[in-house]
């Protein structure tokens, strides 16, 4: 007996294939890459309503629930009210990766704008404290020597303090460049026990208190060889401040050279000195220049060092080894010390005028150091390009026929002059 099954024609259509377009539809989306920089809209409603929700939070609770006062409570209660609203409602279209990111942005956005309102707000007030003194001519013309504290600004000036302060920093940068760049060449293509030694000294000595150094200086140059006050040990005194920051950030910019450029000169048969020379020191030259500008911005604003090894003078002192001698920062700490006015205008003048010569003095390294690896001005491309024709004709001359490396250009080759031998093969 045979049993025979009775499908029912809506079930054969439920067991057929679903067509390819229904397969296609019921499908999940692909993923939609996320958006890493620019500017949202939903970006900026939620940091909108974060701040309005942060401000009235706040509001509330110091006026309001808790008994707190005070502005810097005000602001960072805030500021802490704001990252939490802000991720929340970043949580509700991202991911939590989306939200951590978004929140560390608005972290670091917020330092960054902290830091450039504190610079501002140091150079302008300064700017505008020493205005009534920048205008006249003779603030940078004449010296104090025939002004009193009474004395209107039409008076004196701080002359002998720029040249104090340009005379000591030369000394200290002649001193401490030449030192401080063989010193980080040392420490990173002759590594050794002794090495990791001076590294460690190098290191000690970046806290060095300034005061220090400038007792060494006094008690070794002054006390010890019987030399008087003069600009000459003030130098020695503020390259001791600058050697050791010289050398740190020299030793850090040197290790950042790729080891092949180096392994590539030695390859082709260069001694130590040359690749240093040529390649190393060439490939690091814009991490060197500021290198010496940190040294710079160090040595440049001391003052105790001075104080004890250049003593203090109200007259220009052109002079280095002789004498006494006084720089921007010790004129400054003196201008402004005093009650009058005018003199504070002064100091602040002068406080104005060491962060323009700072900021020549950048300026300056950066001209010198040039642009990073890789990177040539036109200038450089020029003579790189001319160089490349001098070599490409070069070596077509030493592949032209009849010539060799060995051989004298002038004098015809040996066997063109070379006697041939008898047809007939007879010999004497």
């Amino acid at each position: 007996m045979t049993v025979v099954q009775e499908t029912s024609p809506s079930a054969v259509r439920d067991a057929a294939p679903a067509p390819a377009d229904t397969a296609v539809e019921h499908a999940p989306p692909p993923p939609r890459p996320r958006r890493i920089g620019g500017v949202t809209r939903n970006g900026v409603l939620s940091l909108c309503g974060a701040a309005a929700s942060a401000l009235c939070v706040t509001v509330l609770l110091f006026g309001q629930l808790a008994p707190f006062s005070g502005a810097l409570g005000f602001a960072v209660t805030a500021y802490l009210v704001f990252l939490a609203v802000y991720a929340v409602l970043t949580g509700l279209d991202e991911d939590g990766q989306a939200v951590r990111d978004r929140v560390m942005t608005v972290v670091l956005w917020t330092a960054a704008t902290l830091l450039f309102s504190g610079l501002v707000m140091v150079v302008g007030f300064t700017g505008w404290r020493g205005r009534e003194a920048l205008p006249h001519a003779n603030f940078f013309t004449q010296d104090m020597q025939a002004a009193g504290p009474l004395d209107p600004l039409t008076h004196g000036g701080i002359a002998h303090a720029m040249l104090g302060t340009l005379t000591m920093i030369t000394i200290a940068l002649a001193i401490t460049v030449p030192l401080g760049l063989a010193c980080a060449v040392y420490l990173n293509q002759i590594p050794g026990r002794f090495s990791r030694f001076v590294r460690t000294i190098v290191e000690a000595m970046t806290a060095l208190p300034s005061i220090v150094a400038g007792l060494m200086v006094y008690a070794t140059w002054i006390l010890g060889l019987g030399m008087q006050k003069s600009g000459l040990a003030a130098g020695f005194a503020i390259s001791v401040m600058m050697l050791p920051i010289v050398i740190r950030a020299s030793d850090v910019v040197l290790r950042l050279v790729p080891g092949n450029l180096t392994e590539a000169a030695e390859a082709l048969g260069a001694p130590r000195w040359r690749t240093v020379w040529h390649v190393v020191l060439p490939t690091a030259r814009s991490g060197l220049a500021t290198a010496v500008i940190l040294g710079t911005a160090r040595g440049i604003g001391e003052t105790s060092p001075v104080l004890l090894t250049a003593g203090f003078t109200a007259a220009l002192n052109t002079d280095a080894t002789s004498g006494p001698m006084v720089s921007l920062p010790l004129a400054v700490f003196n201008f402004v010390k005093s009650p009058e006015p005018t003199m504070i205008a002064r100091g602040f003048g002068a406080a104005a005028v060491l962060m323009a010569l700072v900021l020549v003095l950048f300026v300056i390294a950066r001209v010198i150091g040039g642009r990073g690896p890789g990177h040539q001005t036109k200038r450089q491309a020029r003579r790189t390009a001319r160089a490349s024709r001098a070599d490409v004709q070069r070596f077509e001359d030493l592949r032209a026929p009849g010539l060799s490396l060995f051989e004298n250009p002038g004098e015809p080759h040996p066997a063109a002059t070379a006697p041939s031998a008898p047809a007939t093969g007879e010999t004497d």
